[in-house]
């Protein structure tokens, strides 16, 4: 877990000094770095989508992970997620629009983007800090005691802290919350590690890296301002590819090489 609490404290800071930095820097600005993440996203993502030994893998892997997380709303659930946290921590704007004729009161247009913006935060930093493959490679190396976890926990510490601070001054304080999702992800993937990282075969490491790899490139669509896909729902392919990995044996299938 220690590198884990490292992740934590790195992010805290990019955090406050985005929040500092961000009403500072004309949108025009904000707009380009978060443009750029999205550039390096994408070539990370592309990148590490590489490392598959047979592609057919991480194709099996989005395809059924994305029906399941559809069916189970995930990109819902966590943007529900982060609407509780900006209405119990982020505050809300006390501005709304008045109906003359029902008495009524409901969200003004400041409000509904105080909330966008809060939420968009949370959501696109937490898949983008436990993503990849120092999430779940050093996270499980980092619970079975490896030095080799830690260090590699470390160096998403500083990529993460550097992120934190563009992403807070565009998007505001949601940024700081995915602190709460690294601690559930990567907590729980160094518990995981404590107690099956044995089981963990290199294949199975490389095809999870590669079926996130293709997540972070479709993370990078909402960056550049492409598309917008709920990429939450693609979660479950993580879980699913090295599962394939470990079945295809039983089935007589060869994973290595193509």
């Amino acid at each position: 877990m220690t590198g884990t609490l490292l992740n934590v404290i790195t992010v805290a800071i990019g955090s406050a000094l985005g929040l500092l930095v961000g009403n500072r820097l004309p949108a025009r600005i904000q707009e380009s770095v978060v443009f750029g993440l999205g550039l390096v996203t994408l070539f990370v993502g592309l990148d590490n989508a590489g490392k598959t030994g047979n592609i057919i893998i991480p194709l099996l892997s989005i395809a059924s992970g994305v029906i399941m997380g559809e069916l189970l709303q995930l990109d819902a659930a966590l943007e529900r997620f982060g609407g509780w946290l900006q209405r119990r921590f982020g505050g809300e704007s006390v501005i709304e629009a008045h109906d003359t004729d029902a008495g009524a009161t409901h969200p003004s247009p400041l409000q509904d983007s105080t909330r966008e913006r809060f939420v968009t935060g949370f959501v696109t930093a937490s898949l983008l800090f436990c993503v990849g493959p120092l999430t779940f490679i050093g996270s499980i190396q980092n619970g079975m005691g490896i030095a080799a976890g830690f260090q590699q926990l470390a160096i998403k510490s500083v990529l993460d802290g550097f992120a934190s601070v563009a992403f807070a001054a565009s998007y505001g304080i949601g940024v700081a919350f995915s602190i709460v999702t690294i601690i559930v992800v990567q907590g729980g993937l160094a518990l995981a590690g404590s107690v099956l990282g044995d089981f963990m075969s290199v294949p199975m490491v490389n095809e999870m890296t590669a079926t996130g790899g293709l997540i972070l490139a479709g993370l990078s669509l909402i960056l550049l301002g492409i598309k917008r896909p709920r990429m939450a729902n693609f979660l479950p392919a993580l879980i699913i590819a090295p599962l394939i990995v470990a079945l295809a044996p039983v089935f007589g299938i060869a994973i290595y090489p193509l």
